[in-house]
């Protein structure tokens, strides 16, 4: 069955700029999103969906695809709201950034046929800023995109497979891990460089004040370690939530590291630091 009709439940950065990008790379069907009213008129004015329909059960009617693109908490609650209920011929994804409490709870929904059913998926593309007024139907271009399937999950046929299609032309690359391994590579890679960068903007502001000229002070290298300090808690909150363990392991590390770099400012240690880090240039 070709997809024709897509429901994008959440249709801010990330589904606004699926429809986007499924748009401008010659998606001929009908993208209807899901939303808040006001979400849904911005998203219909920026052409990123046909049609907005606030009540998620009423917008994946007729849908081959339902994209859930809340955060993490959102897409847990929208498998339990819509799984029964859907067409087994309907193939649900999503896009959250961790992946185990996402996977587990479609286990429970779907039992056996989860594998048929539900893909989880999680494109490593975004911005500082949220809303669909931010969307960019180029933002997954060079992006990868991982998906976690179940055991036995063939994501190369039907749906799964045409859908995955779409999304190397939207120019992501797909890569495949299992959940749990999903959830501890991203605190590292992405978790917790947000953690970072919230901690030091935080401290910033601690120290010298909200109004304090520090950007400009500090030049590129503030400025990159900041940038991404204005993402939202509401998201974050999911995040850190479903995949604390993790975070909690990967904050320890570095806590541990900056303790250790601390204690020997004057010591050789300090240039091993800068000798051990140079390595992940060198392997770029």
């Amino acid at each position: 069955m070709a997809i024709r009709n897509i429901t994008i439940i959440g249709t801010g950065l990330i589904g606004g700029s699926l429809g986007l990008a499924l748009k401008e790379h010659g998606f001929r069907g009908r993208i209807v999103g899901s939303d808040r009213t006001a979400v849904l008129q911005r998203a219909r004015a920026k052409g990123a969906i046909d049609e907005g329909i606030n009540d998620p059960v009423h917008a994946v009617r007729n849908s081959q695809l339902v994209v859930l693109a809340t955060p993490v908490g959102g897409i847990i609650d929208l498998i339990e709201l819509l799984g029964r209920g859907l067409s087994p011929r309907t193939l649900v994804t999503d896009v959250g950034s961790t992946k185990a409490a996402i996977v587990t709870r479609a286990k429970t929904v779907y039992g056996k046929s989860v594998s048929r059913r539900f893909l989880a998926g999680h494109p490593m593309a975004g911005k500082e800023h949220s809303g669909v007024d931010f969307a960019d139907p180029f933002l997954f271009r060079g992006a990868v995109w991982l998906v976690t399937p179940v055991p036995g999950q063939n994501v190369d046929q039907g749906l799964a497979g045409e859908y995955l299609e779409w999304i190397e032309k939207i120019g992501a690359k797909v890569g495949t891990l299992d959940p749990d391994t999903h959830d501890r590579l991203c605190a590292w890679i992405s978790h917790l460089p947000q953690m970072i960068s919230t901690a030091l903007a935080a401290s910033l502001v601690e120290e010298f004040g909200e109004d304090a000229p520090l950007l400009a002070a500090g030049g590129r290298a503030l400025k990159e370690m900041t940038r991404i300090s204005g993402s939202p808690y509401s998201m974050w909150r999911d995040i850190a939530i479903t995949n604390k363990q993790n975070l909690c392991d990967a904050l320890h590390a570095l806590e541990q590291r900056l303790a250790h770099i601390r204690e020997n400012l004057d010591s050789r240690a300090l240039a091993q630091e800068f000798e051990t880090a140079h390595h992940l240039k060198k392997s770029r």
